[in-house]
């Protein structure tokens, strides 16, 4: 908890330094030795997630694919799609009828991703947008108001891998509204959150918590608050959700807080949802 809390201390540009830095020794280890592996990046560029950057991949598609409902062909938006942990597993399973979309606020993120993967796979696009968030960038516009560039009801499944669980309330509302635009009538979303109920507020540790209580949701760090938020379960189905035209299909609990650990589930929380 001490170590995050000295990451968050540092300006946006100089933590993507930092972890470059370190993981520095490791990365020249793999290039001199060749153990790089096709479409993973150096880990000191890995600025989103933690833990197996393949091994999470293979976790959330098969996540896709038995809740989200996703098919071969299907067109797929990415939000926020960092250095390709999702699109990498995603470029083996979608076919040539297929189509993906990502867009993310790091250039770091999005340029490795052309390079390495656009270019293999040409149906797999991505671009930066210039949104300011207090985690990853210093400057840009309020994502409270941004419009997606995507077209109506372009999409067939669309996900969010620990977006909203960087974002405010007000922010995550514009991208629900956003979502439910973009969504093909019967196309899921899957997306992950940080969810407040009897059993999280109870069973939350010193190491990951939530300590800055906002009423309806809960901040780990007063300073940037960006830096990870989680959301009153019933604030968040009853009144972010809700009134999107859509409906829930289904919450799977993550093993952030002291559930059950299986490589089945991810470490945060899972909602699904369908555009009706």
């Amino acid at each position: 908890m001490m170590l995050r809390k000295l990451y968050y201390i540092l300006p946006p540009s100089f933590r993507l330094l930092a972890r470059r830095l370190f993981f520095l020794p490791i990365d020249i280890y793999n290039k001199i030795f060749n153990k790089n592996i096709e479409m993973v990046p150096p880990r000191g560029l890995i600025y989103t997630g933690s833990g197996d950057f393949v091994k999470t991949g293979k976790v959330f598609l098969k996540l896709f694919i038995d809740y989200g409902n996703l098919k071969p062909h299907h067109r797929v938006l990415d939000i926020g799609s960092g250095i390709g942990r999702m699109a990498r597993p995603l470029a083996f399973f979608l076919d040539e009828n297929g189509s993906y979309e990502g867009f993310d606020l790091v250039d770091t993120g999005v340029k490795w991703c052309k390079k390495n993967i656009s270019a293999k796979y040409p149906n797999f696009k991505f671009q930066k947008v210039c949104l300011l968030n207090d985690l990853y960038t210093s400057s840009g516009n309020n994502a409270k108001t941004f419009k997606f560039p995507y077209k109506d009801n372009e999409f067939d499944f669309v996900f969010l891998v620990s977006v909203f669980t960087h974002m405010q309330p007000d922010e995550v509302k514009n991208y629900l509204d956003e979502i439910g635009r973009v969504l093909k009538t019967n196309g899921r979303c899957l997306a992950t959150f940080f969810i407040l109920n009897d059993y999280t507020l109870k069973s939350m540790d010193k190491n990951f918590n939530f300590p800055v209580n906002c009423g309806e949701y809960r901040l780990m760090d007063k300073k940037v608050k960006a830096a990870n938020v989680a959301y009153n379960e019933d604030y968040l189905v009853n009144n972010l959700i809700s009134g999107n035209n859509m409906a829930i299909k289904n919450i799977i609990y993550g093993y952030w807080c002291n559930h059950e650990k299986s490589e089945k589930y991810s470490f945060q929380d899972i909602v699904v949802f369908e555009k009706l």
